[in-house]
């Protein structure tokens, strides 16, 4: 068992360094492709800026350097803890990172909690289950995962915000200002969850130990949230990977959509203003971040599912 947690440790730390090699070469390419000059960033609205001034701000920024010396000093400032200084904001950018973490990580906990509740209480009401109840479940997961994620946060604002005035429109205004950037993110990552649970629960339900736990008396609810759900969640744990590279695109759309601040928001204005330092520095975060989480999915998921542990299957879960 060791060995084998040792082995895809050391197979993601490899693939890991990978995907960071490939996330900063990626993003070093697509900004110096896009249009658009940073000095004009440091300029700001200044009008008529002289071509000594414009040269003297470049060579500060080392954007007169070589592109090849650029390259691989965004591959090396990272490995040092230095994330470089925003073009816009002028802060390091460790600190704006860090000062718009709490607000995103706040709305991607709310957003997980309520959609894993959203997927255990309707998987498990309706799984093995007929009628037009369980059709008309489907059919609105089903519409969760597709509607755009912006025009779910604008029908929520609508009614909830400038019909109903129950909830703010936007900001980060305490409880009530999160509610409805979390249940907009919630809805469509509850969608997908419910319908994988669903089905593992369809064929949890049909083996021979679950006519066992119902024939020495134990209710319908016990069997399902005590047993099945227990077996039925192991394939919700393999989506963890995907759930954290939704959770990142969502938001972004939400944080804009409802003026909150945030790592997203933060990358949508970086990006606009082509401030280099800031946009590499939340790419490299997210990436790290959905390295550990596939990390912690393969750990977790020899230790859950035994089966897992098999020669053959542990070199699977490595790959």
């Amino acid at each position: 068992m060791t060995r084998q947690l040792l082995r895809v440790t050391a197979h993601r730390l490899w693939g890991g360094v990978l995907v960071l090699w490939g996330a900063l070469t990626v993003t070093f390419l697509a900004l110096r492709a896009a249009p658009g000059d940073p000095v004009d960033t440091v300029l700001g609205p200044q009008v008529g800026a002289s071509p000594q001034l414009r040269e003297r701000i470049s060579a500060e920024l080392g954007l007169a350097d070589p592109w090849w010396l650029q390259y691989l000093r965004s591959l090396v400032r990272p490995l040092t803890g230095d994330l470089g200084r925003s073009y816009q904001l002028a802060q390091d950018v460790g600190d704006v990172l860090a000062s718009q973490l709490g607000p995103t990580a706040q709305l991607a906990l709310a957003a997980t909690g309520l959609a894993a509740a959203i997927a255990v209480v309707t998987a498990t009401a309706t799984a093995g289950r007929g009628g037009a109840v369980a059709a008309w479940v489907s059919g609105g997961e089903l519409l969760a995962v597709s509607a755009p994620l912006f025009w779910v946060g604008l029908l929520l604002l609508s009614v909830f915000s400038f019909q109903l005035r129950w909830l703010p429109a936007a900001g980060a205004g305490g409880v009530a200002g999160l509610v409805l950037p979390a249940v907009t993110l919630a809805l469509p990552l509850g969608g997908v969850m419910a319908q994988v649970l669903r089905g593992a629960l369809d064929r949890t339900l049909e083996q021979p130990y679950v006519t066992t736990l119902r024939a020495r008396g134990l209710s319908e609810v016990a069997v399902r949230l005590r047993h099945c759900l227990r077996h039925g969640a192991v394939p919700l744990i393999t989506m963890g990977g995907w759930l954290v590279g939704d959770l990142l695109t969502g938001t972004v759309l939400v944080e804009t959509v409802f003026a909150r601040p945030g790592i997203g928001r933060t990358l949508v204005t970086a990006v606009i203003a082509k401030d280099f330092p800031v946009v590499t520095a939340v790419v490299l975060l997210a990436a790290l971040l959905f390295l550990v989480i596939n990390l912690l999915v393969d750990l977790v998921s020899l230790v859950v599912d035994p089966r897992l542990r098999q020669p053959g299957r542990a070199r699977e879960a490595a790959r």
